[in-house]
This record gives C-alpha cells, structure tokens and sequence, in this order.
C-alpha cells in the first residue's frame, strides 16, 4: 500500500488543565481546539466570524489543527465544526480570488490542497457537526469527514458552476464519496443546493440533529463505537477506500495548481467573481 501518512510537524505542546477539556493550540485565533482527555475525542471549531469564509490563515489554522491531532497519541476522533449560530462555512473566501497577489493565491491553493489531503486522509476517524449553512467549501469540508450530522432548515452542496467556478476534481471525488454518480452529476453540473431533510435523503449526510449540542452529542455517539474496532484495521480500511483520490491529489498537486492559478485569471472569471461580489454589497446595503 501507497505510504499515505505524511511527515507531520511536532505535536502540540499540551496545555495543563485540571479538567477533562484540554485547550489545544492551533496558533490561530481563527480555529479552536479541545481534547476530551476521557474519550480521546477532539473538538475543532471554525472561529472566523461572520461565516467562516475559508480566507489563507483560516485553512493555515485548520491544517495546524489537524497535524497536531495526526501527531497526538490520544486523538481517537475529531468533531469539526463552527462557532457560528447559522454558518457552518459559507466556503472559499471570494477576496482570495478576486484580483490575486500571485504568491498568495498559489499558498492559499496549496494550503486548501493540504488541508483535503490532511482531513480526507485522516488516520483518525472524523465527524462534521454541521450547525449552520454549508455551501461550496464549506460543504466541501463535511464531505472530507466520514460521518456528517447536519441541524435543521440549513443548506448544503458544491454551488460552485453558480458562481462560474467549476469544482476541481478532488471537490468532485469527495461528493461521490457520498452520493450517486448520477445524483453528482446534476447536483454539480447545476449547483444545487440541498435542504437538511434532502441532503438526508440522498446521502449527502447521515443523520440530522435538533440543535449543535445535539449534534455533538451525536458526533460523540459515532465515533465512541470504534473504542472496540482495532485502530490500525481501522486506519488501513480508510485509508484503502481512500486511496484512489488521495494518490490522485499527491501526483497532481502542481497540475490542479497550474489549472486553478490559470482559470481564475481569465477575465471571464474575474467579472463573475467581481458580480458576485456588487451582490453581496447590494444584499448588506438592504
């Protein structure tokens, strides 16, 4: 088998608290981190107000976060999801797009390439909490995580030929990971987005919550049952399944980069992000 597992960076120093919770640092305020020192499960919430707009130091938080777990002995799962009330991750921050610095727009790429292949490619079991609105990005992070609990009357899908962006393959991968082909294909092709109660239906999440201590209530539930699952069986069963889409993204790294750096600098592009933008503004002036 392919050596998924990369070299990581040191762990996490750990922070001493005389309770269960331990505080762990993401270096980002950006990105909050909690260990269940009881039941080894971690807690990783996006802190980017108003909706977690996936911005360069964002995502440099959230690989933190995830390194750091790889690298901690006593991480036997991990819960993301948001301190927003109505927001899980509204997606990609449109500004890192939009008019680029070169050298920023390629970090911010192939930080949002490493943070997939660190959450996809997970050693540890993972969960999405999603307790607000998930569209494109944000949608795409859920997806990364094995199991996806979503709250009620809130939003999900790969929006993104909306906005005239087309997801790149491993977006596209990650969704039929969950889904139908054929449900992929028109829910990509035409950028829908699915209510909690449809998204249930077709597969898109597995369980649907009352409210977000619901929902982590249930995230605990899940993965509590691989206490008594071997880990490495677990791991290497993952990682098997996983394998296909995570060799893909490992060899073409700098291809995906080229084909993004290339496509969002044709003027077609840019005056579709720059009519997305004058709508927002619009919407915010109300």
């Amino acid at each position: 088998m392919m050596n998924i597992t990369r070299q990581l960076r040191p762990s996490l120093a750990k922070a001493l608290m005389p309770t269960a919770m331990r505080a762990m640092s993401a270096d980002s305020k950006l990105v909050e981190l909690t260990m269940n020192e009881k039941t080894g499960i971690a807690t990783v919430t996006m802190n980017r107000p108003p909706v977690n707009s996936l911005n360069l130091e964002l995502l440099q938080g959230l690989l933190k976060a995830f390194e750091g777990l790889e690298d901690d002995r006593k991480c036997r799962g991990m819960i993301l999801t948001s301190s927003s009330p109505t927001v899980f991750s509204a997606g990609l921050d449109i500004m890192e797009m939009y008019k680029p610095k070169p050298d920023r727009v390629k970090e911010f790429w192939t930080t949002l390439q490493d943070v997939w292949l660190a959450l996809y490619g997970s050693s540890f079991p993972t969960v999405a909490a999603i307790n607000g609105h998930s569209p494109a990005g944000g949608c795409l992070l859920s997806l990364c995580c094995e199991y996806r609990i979503m709250c009620p009357n809130y939003s999900i899908g790969l929006n993104e030929t909306k906005l005239g962006i087309v997801a790149p393959k491993w977006f596209m991968s990650s969704m039929l990971g969950a889904i139908p082909y054929r449900e992929a294909e028109l829910a990509l092709t035409s950028g829908r987005m699915f209510s909690t109660d449809e998204a249930l239906k077709i597969g898109l999440i597995d369980e649907v919550a009352s409210d977000k201590a619901d929902a982590i209530a249930k995230s605990e539930k899940f993965l509590s049952q691989f206490a008594k699952i071997h880990p490495i069986a677990r791991k290497l069963t993952k990682l098997n399944l996983r394998h296909s889409a995570l060799e893909w993204m490992q060899e073409n790294k700098e291809l995906d980069l080229n084909i993004f750096i290339s496509f969002v600098g044709q003027p077609i592009v840019q005056k579709s992000l720059e009519k997305y933008l004058e709508g927002l503004k619009a919407k915010q002036a109300k």
